[in-house]
């Protein structure tokens, strides 16, 4: 199944992506749809919060973990410092705007940090996509 954008989201070019963690693992999965849009894009990042939720996936095997340590070398991996204050304020905003997790939030502004869609399953996060406050930087898969 193709990337889905919000209905008033409209892109010009190729897209910048962040990648939630079930965006991430139906990607390692094999996602076809998913791979041609990652494939098609400009930018991909992942979140330190994406990375570290994977990682602590239990039964994780090591060859699922080899894969993802290959698949991170390939993308941007957006950490948090306390210098990124784009980052810390988006994060802060996001928190005082709406009851989101701090992971959420974190993942979230990190994609608007960086002009990306969020790619997610998560409905909360495409809830909140929807929501013209926050623009227009969520997408399903």
């Amino acid at each position: 199944m193709p990337l889905r954008l919000n209905a008033d989201c409209a892109m010009n070019g190729e897209p910048r992506l962040l990648l939630d963690t079930n965006a991430i693992v139906a990607l390692l999965q094999g996602h076809q749809g998913l791979l041609r849009r990652v494939q098609a894009a400009s930018w991909v990042g992942i979140s330190i919060v994406n990375q570290i939720e994977f990682l602590s996936f239990s039964g994780l095997s090591d060859a699922d973990r080899k894969l993802f340590e290959a698949f991170a070398e390939r993308v941007d991996v957006v950490g948090l410092n306390r210098t990124d204050r784009a980052l810390l304020a988006e994060v802060a905003s996001l928190r005082a705007r709406r009851s989101v997790k701090l992971p959420d939030a974190i993942v979230m502004a990190s994609a608007n940090v960086h002009g990306a869609v969020l790619v997610t399953r998560d409905d909360q996060l495409l809830r909140m996509g929807i929501d013209s406050a926050l623009g227009c930087k969520v997408a399903s898969f």
